[in-house]
């Protein structure tokens, strides 16, 4: 699930006066306390009294005087949450071989927020890597990083001798990519919108791809526009006349669907390779149109001089509700049915070259080759170093079951030397979906994505990210004799994720709730009959933090509770009874500190003991932390993630009481000074708790959450997800665009709105108004049936976010209002 904006005028929805409180004392403030406060005008409204819900005018906005008590607050914190905004964040690393023995050279792809620009400048920074012995390294920074502006996306290739920089197109410009080599731009190629739109650099349909010369990039990019009539004084415009004649205009054209969340303007990913010599630009032949294209990698060349394949992930448009044509949302969505596919280089199509199905030899361009018969999900492909295997993750178990997230699979293909794609391609099982792990054991895979090199020189072995419980943690893998092994250390709470691979060696970051990311570099030895990895600290130039946030990080603590689920149901599985986890942040001596209890969304994700911006925040203005992991949480195995679907409302809410009552018992926290936070279903428990236990929470706060299921099935983007979180695994048979009266009941019982009546807490709402997720009318309405009865109210509404509220200067304000407004009633 995921979080939205909504502008100060929303047409057809009634928000009272706009709640035009000034948040700091003007005169004496700095510019940035200037800035906020001039969008705090534009944008916070509160929802007053008595106003009847059928009314639509906005009354005009007028700044309303606040105490100076709470005017000091916002400047106070605003100051502290700058020190934790300007700290940059490392978004990916590569590490390519030296003509130096034991020597390596590291790029570095950062970003850090701009607040001003509302927008997050993007840097490149090198290191030269120098190994003066196997337990020492040496990081050589470069004095100084560029800063790519303008730029999308930047993508070595793989000798790390040539940069493919990528400059997006806005409006009705050009998309520009330029090659760059070791001292100067070599080429750069402006492809128009009559070629295609802008390349996807988005993280799931992103597929951009140097073949093993370096002379072609396959990517993936929107399709150019479908033409639209064109209107004149006198008519429509036939075919043929020039649509520059004055007194003309471009119609709209038929609607076409999107892929919800954050594509909000993207309909068709398509597959195309660039000639980075010649800059000519094809599209890939033979891929059908209801297939939209992602994740694509060059496959090797065969023994026989044959041409290579493009691989690719597809989804069909076709996912609707018995397979009509919609495209259902596809952020943070794994479970909508995917394959692999090939399709030939278009720069090398020739008469001899032919592809064989079944025995039976076709035109190569025909049509794509589907690799993944019978497997309802495959992603993320990855080709060994010999070429011999093509690696990929499955969601099958989401696809199957209909939640969103699940637990991952891992297979491979035996990829033919000779070029010859089989129709039915043998497909084997590396890691399996782990039902219900023993305790400390490995529970099941996880995985966001792989490196675009994951291998260790034995050419068989992968290393990848993976969410182990209450933690991220380091695996490897190996495809050949399906062994995992845990690579980061067993005995460390802290999160780990991998950067890159210097050979045998892993480039990676770790951190906690309360320590910023550390770059750490390992390297791999053997110790009698068991591997070992060291960890030896990298100092860095950039993830340094200020002595304010240094001081009060320090004075913190943290903690992975394990709390016994309450009176377990006999009919769950062994998974699903087994304890779940809390992480604890606290200040060293915190029983009478007040405290958050804070909630992830998905509801299938997790969160992790790595370093959140956010909630250092919070808790260094005091707060204690519980950070619940509930049952159906990523992490802990496949019977306990599917035990919570069909139960939202009552199992996760549960959860979550258990988990405060344990830190109640154990003396960890003053039950009087409570406080909730969540986002989308986090915003969905949030806003149940204090209905169905008002007398446990003093305040609360909420980011695009999900108030009330039988309004929001009609409007968001994954009407599915309701279905399935209400019924179960049933629910992917009830779905339909059209619910019926019974199922509209059965959402409204399952929905926070069912309890409004019993609402005490304060509530603040953090809404976005581009949210396709939970749409922004969601929201409001609970706002306004709250303010109804009494419940004091206040609503932010950011005008162009989307669900997730991520904007720089979005997302500083929800922050600050969160501290700021858990103060007034806390503290």
């Amino acid at each position: 699930m995921a979080y939205a904006t909504a502008s100060s005028v929303l047409c057809g929805l009634p928000l009272p006066h706009a709640f035009p409180r000034p948040l700091f004392s003007i005169a004496s403030s700095p510019p940035l306390i200037r800035l906020l406060h001039s969008r705090s005008i534009r944008w916070i409204s509160s929802l007053s009294a008595g106003m009847q819900a059928s009314e639509s005018v906005l009354e005009k906005e007028k700044p309303v005087a606040i105490d100076e008590a709470t005017s000091e607050e916002y400047a106070s914190q605003s100051k502290l949450l700058q020190e934790f905004t300007n700290m940059p964040s490392i978004d990916k690393a590569w590490v390519f071989t030296s003509d130096k023995a034991n020597n390596s050279r590291a790029m570095f792809s950062i970003s850090q927020s701009n607040l001003f620009a509302n927008k997050r400048k993007k840097f490149v920074l090198s290191s030269h890597i120098s190994k003066p012995s196997k337990d020492s390294v040496d990081f050589e920074w470069s004095p100084f990083p560029i800063e790519m502006t303008g730029t999308s996306a930047v993508v070595p290739s793989p000798s790390g001798t040539k940069l493919l920089v990528v400059r997006n197109a806005e409006n009705d410009a050009p998309t520009k990519l330029e090659i760059w080599g070791p001292s100067y731009l070599e080429r750069e190629i402006h492809i128009p919108q009559s070629i295609h739109g802008s390349l996807y650099v988005d993280g799931w349909f992103e597929g951009i791809s140097w073949n093993h010369d370096e002379t072609l990039i396959a990517y993936v990019a929107e399709e150019p526009p479908q033409p639209t009539p064109v209107f004149e004084n006198g008519g429509y415009k036939k075919e043929g006349s020039s649509e520059k004649d004055c007194g003309s205009w471009k119609g709209r054209g038929d609607w076409e669907e999107d892929w919800g969340e954050t594509y909000s303007k993207k309909r068709k990913p398509s597959l195309f390779v660039v000639d980075t010599a010649s800059g000519e630009v094809r599209v890939a032949e033979g891929v059908s149109r209801s297939i939209s294209v992602g994740q694509v990698i060059w496959a090797p060349s065969s023994s026989n001089g044959c041409l290579n394949y493009l691989v690719f992930v597809g989804w069909s448009s076709e996912n609707g509700f018995q397979n009509t044509p919609r495209k259902l949302g596809i952020k943070y969505c794994y479970n909508r049915p995917c394959s692999l596919f090939a399709v030939c280089n278009p720069f090398k199509k020739s008469d001899t070259d032919k592809v064989s199905l079944s025995g039976d030899t076709i035109d190569n361009s025909a049509a794509a080759v589907k690799l993944t018969h019978g497997l309802s999900s495959a992603f993320f492909p990855v080709f060994s170093p010999d070429g011999k295997y093509l690696v990929f993750l499955s969601a099958k178990s989401a696809v199957d079951s209909g939640a969103h997230l699940a637990t991952n699979s891992l297979h491979k293909i035996d990829w033919p030397t000779d070029g010859k794609l089989q129709q039915n391609m043998n497909i084997t099982d590396v890691v399996p979906v782990v039902m219900s792990p023993e305790d400390g054991c490995f529970p099941g895979l996880y995985c966001s994505g792989f490196l675009s090199d994951p291998w260790l020189s034995d050419g068989c072995t992968m290393v990848l990210s993976s969410a182990w419980r209450s933690t991220q943690v380091i695996l490897s893998v190996n495809v050949s004799s399906c062994k995992v092994s845990r690579v980061s250390p067993e005995d460390s709470n802290y999160s780990w994720n991998i950067l890159a691979l210097d050979g045998d060696n892993i480039l990676a970051v770790s951190s906690s709730p309360i320590d910023p990311p550390q770059i750490k570099y390992g390297y791999h030895s053997s110790q009698a009959e068991k591997n070992t990895w060291t960890w030896m600290d990298v100092s860095s130039p950039f993830l340094k933090y200020s002595e304010k946030v240094r001081s009060v990080l320090s004075e913190r603590i943290f903690s992975i509770l394990k709390i016994p689920v309450r009176n377990p149901s006999s009919d769950l599985p062994k998974g699903a009874k087994a304890p779940i986890e809390a992480i604890f942040v606290s200040c060293k001596d915190s029983s009478s500190s007040p405290t958050i209890v804070i909630l992830h969304g998905g509801p299938h994700s997790v969160f992790e003991t790595s370093y959140l911006k956010s909630s250092a925040f919070l808790s260094s203005l005091g707060y204690n932390l519980l950070i619940v992991n509930y049952r159906g949480s990523l992490g802990f195995g496949e019977e306990a993630l599917q035990s919570l679907p069909g139960k939202i409302g009552s199992q996760d809410v549960q959860d979550v009481l258990t988990a405060l009552d344990y830190a109640v018992e154990k003396g960890l926290i003053d039950s009087s000074k409570v406080a909730v936070l969540g986002g989308s279903h986090g915003g969905f428990l949030t806003t149940h708790l204090v209905g169905q236990a008002p007398d446990k929470f003093v305040v609360a706060a909420a980011r695009n959450p999900v108030c009330n299921l039988s309004l929001m099935v009609g409007t968001t983007d994954i009407p599915d997800w309701c279905y399935v979180e209400t019924c179960g695994k049933e629910g992917k048979n009830y779905f339909s665009e059209a619910p019926t009266a019974e199922h509209l009941r059965l959402f409204y019982e399952k929905s926070p709105i069912s309890h409004i009546s019993k609402v005490k807490a304060p509530i603040l709402f953090l809404l976005g108004a581009q949210d396709l997720r939970v749409p922004v009318s969601n929201g409001l309405q609970y706002a306004r049936a709250l303010r109804e009865r009494g419940v004091e109210v206040k609503v932010i509404v950011f005008p162009e976010d989307v669900h997730g509220i991520e904007r720089p200067q979005s997302d500083f304000e929800s922050f600050l209002n969160i501290g700021v407004w858990f103060n007034k009633y806390c503290k």
